[in-house]
């Protein structure tokens, strides 16, 4: 056996070296130490000249930036260029170095590729990819409060504030393609009274998007949190946020301490939605006092909205509310007695669609108008495989066995609601409390079913059935405005 070779081998092992003078250094070590043991002629076998260097690579003739440091090759293509079949039509490589990269070749660069380059005993692994020139705007934040709603395709961003803010100097912060340059800078003041126009360039890209700031004097909806703004919310509540303020026109969003201090005008405002998210689940009427002070602080501005005829949309753990408000009377111990939750980063996958059922007769109710339906009629489909999912769960227990509800129409009696969904247990997880008496209309949305935000998705994830959730929320919007 060529002991030499062994031993290089066994010691290096994959590890990679860019210069003879890095293997010499090492080989006088071993020869010193295993002199005695190896001849000098065993030397002659190892390959240990020249190098594994990657000079040049073009791919369809775009050129490739060659990283000596990080063995990285970086080819920049236009942003809606295929990179899905590209032919290396330029590959030079050390003198006397073999590739598994040739000139000529076809390859799939929608991922990066590995180029493996070997010259004698020597090699070196190479990173190949691309990156197009993307100039896009993916977050536009003014005074860090308002959030920028963005359309892609229209390259416009609406911004929402309160009339009390001036449009002169305000301070965007803007997140923007990586390489790209932006004009006017981020963070520079600047004056939306008329539409502003920024800029983003990186390479062969170019894209102007128009923003928008729009003073909002007394808005027609709104969403509240515990959060200041709404960048602060969690990902589950601020993505729920970001739809509304796209998709329902004159909405805000309002902390509770704005709502308890006043500060907003809501003689105009028809409906406030809330969407309370808290990892681990708020289980019942002791739990929600606890978690949501903030909320409790603004309890009698928020009855005074209902008394006076403003109606709730209230998801999630937000439907302890009402009992808080005078909704379900005097009694504060008609909070869901059935809760759970999961955390967001630990959520489970949804191997296939999750759905909860229509109860009885509700079938026309306008929360189900227009619905993507499945092979149940009378169930409202609500996620897609591998989607994932916290089954945040805020429901009624039915039955003799715990919780108060011998049946459902206990539970309608005692709490004044109507039943509009259940889930396979026949648990209360949708219900409306009608409007009457000049008092507003509230519907609840307990089920863990109704889930906005999906930290990843699995593989061949398709949207399908997910598209209920802005579905049934813009119904419930259109139904409360008109109460």
């Amino acid at each position: 056996m060529n002991t030499h070779k062994f031993i290089y081998k066994q010691l290096t092992g994959a590890r990679l070296f860019k210069s003879f003078g890095q293997i010499a250094t090492i080989l006088i070590v071993f020869t010193t130490v295993f002199f005695t043991a190896c001849s000098d002629d065993n030397v002659s076998d190892l390959q240990l000249s020249g190098d594994c260097s990657i000079v040049s690579v073009k791919l369809d003739e775009y050129t490739g930036n060659v990283n000596l440091a990080s063995r990285t090759v970086e080819v920049r293509v236009p942003e809606t260029y295929n990179t899905q079949v590209m032919k290396v039509t330029e590959l030079s490589i050390s003198e006397g170095a073999a590739s598994n990269l040739t000139k000529g070749q076809t390859i799939n660069m929608s991922a990066a590729q590995n180029i493996h380059v070997t010259n004698g005993d020597l090699y070196l692994d190479w990173t190949l990819y691309v990156l197009r020139d993307e100039a896009k705007i993916t977050s536009f934040v003014i005074n860090d409060v308002y959030t920028g709603i963005i359309n892609q395709e229209a390259k416009t961003i609406t911004v929402y504030v309160p009339q009390s803010v001036s449009l002169t100097g305000l301070i965007p912060t803007i997140e923007y393609s990586t390489n790209a340059s932006c004009q006017p800078m981020t963070g520079v003041p600047a004056d939306f009274t008329n539409p502003a126009v920024y800029t983003i360039e990186n390479g062969s890209a170019k894209s102007e998007y128009t923003v928008n700031v729009i003073a909002i004097d007394k808005p027609q909806t709104l969403f509240v949190g515990a959060a200041a703004n709404m960048n602060e919310l969690d990902e589950e509540a601020r993505t729920a946020c970001t739809w509304m303020l796209a998709n329902i026109p004159n909405s805000l969003y309002a902390s509770f301490a704005d709502i308890q201090s006043e500060s907003l005008d809501l003689s105009q405002c028809k409906v406030i939605w809330w969407h309370y998210h808290k990892d681990g689940g708020v289980d019942g009427h002791d739990a929600f006092v606890a978690s949501a002070p903030e909320a409790l602080a603004a309890k009698n501005q928020l009855r005074n909205f209902y008394e006076k005829g403003g109606s709730f949309f209230l998801t999630r753990y937000a439907t302890n509310l009402p009992s808080f408000i005078g909704v379900t009377g005097d009694d504060e111990w008609t909070t869901p007695n059935n809760c759970w939750g999961q955390n967001e980063d630990a959520a489970e996958v949804c191997a296939g669609p999750w759905t909860f059922n229509i109860f009885n007769g509700q079938n026309s109710h306008p929360l189900y108008a227009g619905l993507i339906t499945g092979d149940d009629v009378n169930a409202v489909y609500c996620t897609d495989a591998g989607y994932h999912i916290t089954n945040s769960t805020a429901q009624y227990h039915i039955g003799t066995d715990w919780g108060g509800y011998d049946n459902d129409e206990a539970w309608e009696n005692r709490t004044g609601g109507e039943i509009l969904g259940v889930g396979g247990d026949g648990a209360v997880v949708a219900w409306e409390y009608p409007a009457k008496s000049g008092k507003g209309a509230v519907i609840c949305i307990g089920s863990g079913c109704f889930d906005w935000y999906s930290y990843t998705y699995e593989a061949g994830y398709t949207e399908k059935f997910h598209q209920n959730i802005s579905i049934m929320t813009k119904n419930a919007f259109n139904y409360l405005m008109n109460k």
